[in-house]
């Protein structure tokens, strides 16, 4: 089958946003049901090809809407990605429980919670896979 220009583009963004590692053991594990697998395509395609390339924000601040809209609306296992995204984007642990933390007072408490305890993971599994 052949992919266009818009798909190798958003692949080779996603690699850059997640790392190769991430994105090998995610292509074997969630991403090699035959039916994820037709997910993932359309979402490289149109999520990473088409509005992750756009010109007007850069990478960084694009993982940052992305952390504060999956906390504001409780998107665990999103947030967990777009957090990882987002630490490879230059955003340091200590920012991103800010910006958790400041959601607290707009979205909720209990939704921060969740949220930060899926950060601390994350993370921790980030200080694990550095050499």
């Amino acid at each position: 089958m052949a992919t266009s220009e818009t798909f190798q583009k958003g692949r080779e963004l996603r690699r850059q946003l997640m790392g190769d590692a991430y994105v090998e053991r995610m292509s074997q594990t969630v991403y090699g049901d035959p039916i994820m697998k037709k997910f993932m395509d359309v979402a490289t395609e149109t999520v990473f090809g088409a509005l992750w390339t756009r010109p007007g924000l850069d990478l960084k601040t694009r993982t940052l809407i992305c952390v504060v809209s999956d906390a504001a609306t409780a998107r665990t296992p999103e947030l967990a990605i777009h957090l990882r995204m987002a630490r490879r984007q230059g955003w340091s642990e200590d920012e991103l429980v800010e910006v958790l933390l400041h959601l607290s007072g707009y979205v909720g408490v209990p939704l921060i919670r969740e949220a930060l305890l899926t950060a601390k993971e994350v993370f921790a599994e980030l200080r694990r896979e550095q050499p």
